[in-house]
C-alpha cells in the first residue's frame, strides 16, 4: 500500500464556548519538516503538538494551522478596575498639583497598558482540557491521511502498470539476447574460419571455445538480466506490503538502473540498445513518483 506525501486535512469542532478549526497540508520532503501555527495564547503548547506530529507522520512538509473561535460575550477584555482607579487617582492628583486639567474620556485611560488586557479564555480552557487539541490533531491528521492514501492508490495504480511494462522490456530483451547472442558466436566462428582458410590453417575448435569465451566476458548480460528480474520481484513485494517505504524503493530503482546501464553497455544488438532506451524512461517515470510516497 502506498501513502501520497501529498495531503491535506481539515476539522472543525465546536463547544459552547465557540469553536476549533484545525488545517493541515503535507507536501513532499525527504525528512520530516514539521511546522506550526497558533493562535498567540497557545504557542506554549507548539512542541508538544509538534511532538505529537512526528509520532503520527513519518516525512514530508507538513503544516499545521489551528484557530480557536470565540462566541459572541466569552471574549470580552479583562478590565483592571483597581489599576484603572489607582492610575486616575495618581493623575488627578498630579494635574492638581501642577494646576493642569484631566480629561474625563475613559477612552484615554483604557489604553494605558496594564488596564485592560485580553481574555485568555483560549488559554485557559486549552490548558485545562489538552486533550481537546490532542484529538483535533489525530482527526484533522486522519483526514489528511484519508486523501494521502487515496493518493496513494493511484500511484500505486500507475506504478504498478510501468513496472509491468519494465518487466516486459526486460523479457523482451532476454529473448532477444538468445538470439544476438547465437548470432554473435556464428560470427564469430565465422571469421576464425575465414581467417584459418586463408592461411591454410588447421580449424583449432579449443581456439575458437577461447575467443568465445573471452568475448562472452564482455558483452554477456545474463546476470544482469536476471537479477533485474529479481528486483522487479522485490518491488513487488514492497508494493504490496502493509505499509511501503519509498525509501526502499528508491534505493531498489538505483539498483535496477545500475543493471539497465550496464547491460546498455554491454550489448551492440540494435534492438536490445533501443530496448535499454525504453527500459530508462520507464525507470524514470517509476522514480518519479515514488518521489511523492512516504
Amino acid at each position: 500500500m502506498f501513502i501520497s506525501m501529498t495531503g491535506f486535512g481539515r476539522v472543525v469542532k465546536n463547544f459552547e464556548w465557540g469553536s476549533v478549526m484545525a488545517e493541515i497540508s503535507s507536501v513532499n520532503h525527504r525528512y520530516q519538516d514539521f511546522s506550526v501555527k497558533l493562535p498567540r495564547e497557545l504557542t506554549i503548547l507548539e512542541n508538544r503538538l509538534l511532538i505529537s506530529m512526528r509520532k503520527l507522520i513519518t516525512r514530508g512538509k507538513v503544516k499545521l494551522n489551528i484557530e480557536i473561535n470565540l462566541n459572541s460575550g466569552t471574549n470580552i477584555p479583562f478590565v483592571d478596575e483597581r489599576a484603572f482607579l489607582n492610575f486616575y487617582d495618581h493623575a488627578e492628583k498630579i494635574a492638581l498639583l501642577n494646576n493642569l486639567s484631566i480629561s474625563r474620556d475613559i477612552n484615554n485611560f483604557l489604553m494605558v497598558p496594564g488596564i485592560v488586557s485580553e481574555n485568555n479564555l483560549a488559554l485557559e480552557i486549552a490548558e485545562a482540557n489538552p486533550e481537546i487539541l490532542e484529538e483535533i490533531l489525530q482527526n484533522v491528521i486522519n483526514d489528511m491521511l484519508d486523501m494521502k492514501k487515496s493518493e496513494g492508490e493511484k500511484i500505486y495504480n500507475l506504478i504498478a502498470n510501468d513496472l509491468n511494462i519494465f518487466e516486459n522490456i526486460i523479457k523482451n530483451i532476454s529473448l532477444r539476447w538468445e538470439i544476438a547472442k547465437n548470432e554473435a558466436i556464428e560470427n564469430l566462428r565465422s571469421r576464425i574460419e575465414n581467417v584459418t582458410q586463408k592461411y591454410n590453417l588447421e580449424i583449432d575448435e579449443n581456439r575458437i571455445a577461447q575467443e568465445i569465451s573471452l568475448m562472452s566476458d564482455k558483452w554477456d548480460i545474463s546476470e544482469e538480466l536476471s537479477r533485474s528480474l529479481a528486483h522487479i520481484e522485490k518491488f513487488k513485494i514492497i508494493m504490496d506490503a502493509e505499509q511501503s517505504s519509498g525509501k526502499k524503493i528508491d534505493f531498489l530503482i538505483q539498483e535496477m538502473n545500475r543493471e539497465i546501464n550496464t547491460i546498455g553497455s554491454k550489448a551492440a544488438d540494435a534492438e536490445i540498445r533501443w530496448n535499454v532506451v525504453e527500459a530508462k524512461s520507464t525507470l524514470e517515470k517509476i522514480r518519479e513518483q515514488i518521489q511523492n510516497i512516504e
